[in-house]
């Protein structure tokens, strides 16, 4: 059996490929938002293009939120 450092490549139809990761949700100020914890709030302040971390203000409380922003969705 023969070893070979050449990747395996996959037929465009194949069930098997691999799918592409999604893009990284960016956020502006002034935007929107929703989180699963904190509920309806908007962004005051991002941090790296809205890519490292966004402050939002939730109306009771701000919170500092980071990066990967699994549980925060643009409305």
């Amino acid at each position: 059996m023969t070893n070979s450092a050449a990747p395996r490549r996959h037929l465009p139809t194949s069930p098997f490929r691999t799918a592409a990761p999604p893009p990284p949700k960016r956020f502006a100020v002034g935007d929107r938002v929703t989180h699963d914890e904190y509920g309806l709030g908007r962004t005051i302040s991002v941090e790296g293009n809205g890519e490292i971390a966004v402050l939002v203000d939730f109306g009771s409380r701000q919170e500092r939120i980071t990066s990967p922003f699994t549980k925060l969705f643009l409305l």
